[in-house]
């Protein structure tokens, strides 16, 4: 297996070229649909994006196109492939570009909802529009609802860590709270022009260190690691007290705690 990188975009853009060729020889399969960096948003790929699509197939041949991949090996050999859903898998080809798939008959669209992508080839009975998905995007948040979900997993998180679960500790502040942290810095800053910068509308943390420089020069602290759970912890506190969303007894409740938990650690060591 070539572990050689980078492959360049234009190598990815060839390799979803042959997949679609691969794809067009078989009377079952209706269309190629790209999505993420490859689809709609390709003002971002780069050498180290991977391929994201669906493969519509007829009704009935779902199952097939799952189970055996040899419509995904012509485009180029694989070295690695497992099922992570009922609908796709993920595979590793032989030079290192990394597939993420799910296959749909086309009445199954109506049901998911999925970034806007693009067609690499359909067949005329396919509607170009289903390149945008009918079902709406996850919806944000709101800020009194962000705030109050991050306060709680700052209080729930403290707790665990001073029980001395400093692994389900952090995972609760430096993931959970840290998620809706930055959701929460994201209201209250304009979104980028940039196509490069387009926020994942499944995903807040993906190129967080682009869209919002501020946030970059802190995530070493709210993100610290396992043994910096509670400076983390204390961080993402002091950016929603200086939004004002804290109410004064639940700030000094979870400084309480950070105490606390500090002391554990201490006692342990």
């Amino acid at each position: 297996m070539s572990t050689n990188r980078p492959i360049t975009p234009e190598a990815l853009q060839d390799r979803l070229a042959s997949l679609a060729h691969s794809l067009s020889t078989r009377e079952d399969a209706l269309a190629l649909l790209a999505l993420g960096s490859v689809g709609a948003e390709i003002d971002r790929l780069d050498a180290w994006s991977d391929l994201d699509f669906f493969v519509l197939v007829s009704n009935g041949a779902k199952a097939r196109y799952i189970q055996n991949l040899d419509w995904l090996a012509e485009a180029h050999p694989l070295t690695w492939h497992f099922q992570n859903t009922d609908d796709g898998q993920k595979a590793l080809m032989t030079d290192g570009v990394f597939c993420e798939f799910a296959v749909f008959e086309i009445h199954e669209l109506n049901r998911i909802p999925y970034a806007p992508g693009r067609f690499i080839w359909r067949r005329d009975e396919v509607d170009e529009t289903l390149a945008c998905a009918t079902r709406p995007l996850p919806v944000r948040q709101s800020s009194y609802w962000l705030a109050g979900e991050a306060l709680s997993n700052l209080v729930v998180g403290l707790q665990r860590h001073a029980r001395g679960e400093k692994l389900a500790a952090m995972r609760m502040i430096q993931h959970h709270a840290l998620d809706r942290v930055l959701e929460l810095l994201e209201i209250l800053q304009p979104e980028s022009n940039d196509p490069r910068l387009v926020r994942d509308p499944f995903n807040v943390d993906r190129r967080i260190e682009m869209r919002d420089s501020e946030a970059a020069l802190a995530l070493p602290i709210w993100a610290g690691g396992y043994e910096r759970t509670v400076p983390a912890a204390l961080a993402l506190l002091r950016v929603l007290e200086m939004r004002e969303v804290v109410p004064p007894y639940v700030g000094e409740h979870i400084k309480a705690l950070a105490t606390l938990a500090n002391q554990q650690l201490h006692g342990e060591d």
